[in-house]
């Protein structure tokens, strides 16, 4: 990292969701803040109020484990992907950001059908569609497809919505049936939109 760049030696810390993606704080780093946060898997900063080091969720327990660190092409500004253990803002949000608390709520529902489907705890929904195996989730598939389009011709924009959730959840549902990561969806699509450029 370029600590010179910037006559205080602070670069700009940019913090991001590991699961949801959502930019959740910006913070300042100098070099010993960048150390202590690769050695100690939590995220650190630069005060550059008090003039120290502070670890975020020191005080409030609500810690950034840091899940990656990475520098931007001119390795001046980071980029720091973290699981939360709480709300980050001082005023109590997830995010210092102003933008809807449902944000990014997919990549979290992924990761709650996972948990179900490792925990299984009785009465879940999804445990049960999970064992009845894939064939039954495949249909179900079908079937909130097939009820999404009928919205979408009767142009009922509201039950459009409810249709299309029950697809999506479905879809995930599958998708950790067969142990497939939506990350591999994403990259497939990546791929087909830099093919067409």
């Amino acid at each position: 990292m370029d600590f010179k760049k910037n006559p205080d030696g602070l670069i700009p810390a940019v913090i991001q969701d590991k699961t949801t993606l959502r930019v959740l704080m910006v913070g300042y780093m100098n070099q010993e803040a960048l150390e202590k946060t690769r050695k100690e898997g939590k995220v650190t900063f630069y005060s550059r109020t008090r003039k120290c080091l502070w670890t975020k969720g020191e005080t409030s327990g609500n810690f950034l484990t840091v899940h990656s660190i990475l520098e931007d092409c001119d390795r001046d500004t980071l980029l720091i992907k973290a699981v939360p253990a709480g709300p980050v803002c001082h005023t109590g949000s997830t995010s210092c950001f102003q933008s809807a608390e449902s944000e990014g709520f997919i990549r979290l529902l992924k990761d709650i059908i996972a948990k179900r489907k490792a925990e299984r705890p009785e009465g879940s929904y999804t445990v049960k569609l999970m064992d009845k195996g894939v064939n039954k989730i495949a249909q179900k598939v079908g079937e909130e497809a097939v009820e999404s389009v009928i919205e979408a011709i009767a142009c009922n924009d509201q039950r459009l919505v409810y249709e299309v959730s029950d697809l999506i959840y479905h879809l995930l549902v599958l998708l950790e049936y067969k142990n497939i990561p939506l990350e591999a969806i994403e990259e497939e699509l990546y791929r087909r939109h830099h093919r067409e450029d």
